[in-house]
């Protein structure tokens, strides 16, 4: 199942690495989106599955589980949404003010 995952990771990599070499900002933006969906699914396959206790326990316990992997990527994905809508109201203001979403047209203004 892990390999999968890997694989899935690195299918959604090649997808956002091509979305962002686009010359169109909204793909830009939806590159980035699903480039930080590939890392936090690569980082959650390699954090593993692991099975114990509550990772607070009393003094009988050895074996308990590590919560800090999920909570990284909790963290990571409420900032990645928090940036993807400052982007995306970014673009709503470019579009609106200059009625171009094209990379290249905007050179110059």
């Amino acid at each position: 199942m892990e390999t999968l995952m890997i694989i899935l990771s690195g299918v959604l990599v090649t997808v956002g690495t091509y979305l962002m070499l686009s010359k169109n900002i909204l793909r830009l933006i939806l590159g980035s989106s699903v480039l930080s969906h590939a890392v936090h699914l690569l980082l959650m396959t390699l954090g593993g599955l692991k099975t114990g206790d509550a990772p607070i326990t009393g003094k009988g316990s050895t074996v308990f589980t590590d919560a800090l992997p999920q909570a990284l990527i909790l963290t990571a994905i409420v900032i990645g949404f928090a940036v993807n809508a400052f982007f995306l109201v970014l673009l709503y203001r470019t579009y609106d003010e200059t009625g171009q979403t094209e990379l290249d047209k905007l050179k110059g203004l």
